[in-house]
């Protein structure tokens, strides 16, 4: 059984991947087929955890990848290099999500560099552990909400001018949309939130051809683990899933690529789950 490193807590979000112990897994696991070539994509949180797994399939895959990123620069660095290590264009992008102003700088900036615009996935998010409810202070839901509701909103408003016939939006939702978490309550909800908005906006878009679907990954060994929950919760983290451990970050990135690229060409409105095996439905 993995052993996670309890002396590693951090004490800022989003957290950061480098000082993780032992460090996710984010490289592919297969050769690239091509299923993204020529394709540019956003990827929101794509420094660490499951945005770095994205950005580097993304990039076997044939796409060029900008990642936004709020302040963890080491990380944003590292992904880049595996970006362009897979013989990809990438570009990163530093600021917060969570200002409508800034997510209209981002979408600029791609088009500027490379002309188009194929694919956006939400993926920034940050969380913070509380035991009592009633300590969960108004400005740590305020900030919860504009990162994870917020800025995946102000994201894709930004983008849709962008984003023609066969273009998609991929939201990172989460279990606790489904299930709930009693130490993440504010963000079980934007979660939730995420979750609606994800059906909501496949309506409204699939006569454009815009397809929008998500993923709802269950315990990921990813920077919000050591810098969201104490030294206990982190050493036992995933080990309550039916698999019996916590999933790794190139997990999850196939389902985001698979719901980005051509063979889900039939599907908007869903959500895909890799959890470990938790028993929920859609």
């Amino acid at each position: 059984m993995t052993q996670f490193s309890t002396n590693r807590v951090q004490d800022q979000q989003p957290g950061l991947e480098d000082e993780m112990s032992p460090p996710p897994d984010y490289m592919p696991r297969f050769p690239g087929s091509g299923r993204l070539e020529g394709k540019v994509a956003i990827i929101t949180g794509g420094d660490s955890g499951i945005g770095r797994a994205t950005a580097v399939l993304f990039a076997r895959e044939g796409a060029r990848v900008a990642i936004i990123y709020l302040n963890e620069d080491d990380d944003a660095e590292t992904t880049l290099e595996a970006v362009r290590s897979e013989g990809s264009q990438g570009i990163a992008l530093r600021g917060d999500v969570g200002e409508k102003a800034f997510c209209r700088e981002c979408v600029a900036r791609v088009v500027k560099e490379w002309g188009r615009l194929d694919i956006l996935v939400n993926n920034a998010a940050e969380q913070h552990s509380q035991d009592a409810f009633e300590d969960v202070s108004e400005e740590q839901i305020e900030a919860t909400f504009r990162t994870n509701v917020f800025g995946q909103m102000f994201m894709v408003q930004e983008a849709l001018p962008h984003l023609g016939e066969g273009a998609a939006i991929v939201a990172t939702t989460s279990i606790t949309a489904y299930r709930g978490q009693d130490l993440l309550i504010d963000y079980a909800s934007t979660k939730g939130a995420v979750l609606s908005l994800t059906r909501a906006l496949a309506q409204k878009l699939a006569g454009s051809g815009v397809r929008v679907n998500g993923v709802a990954p269950g315990p990921i060994w990813t920077p919000l683990i050591p810098a969201s929950f104490p030294p206990d919760k982190v050493e036992s983290f995933g080990e309550s899933s039916p698999l019996g451990r916590p999933g790794q970050p190139n997990e999850v990135a196939p389902s985001i690529l698979f719901l980005s690229c051509e063979d889900s060409s039939y599907m908007t409105g869903h959500v895909l789950h890799p959890d470990g095996g938790a028993p929920i439905g859609d």
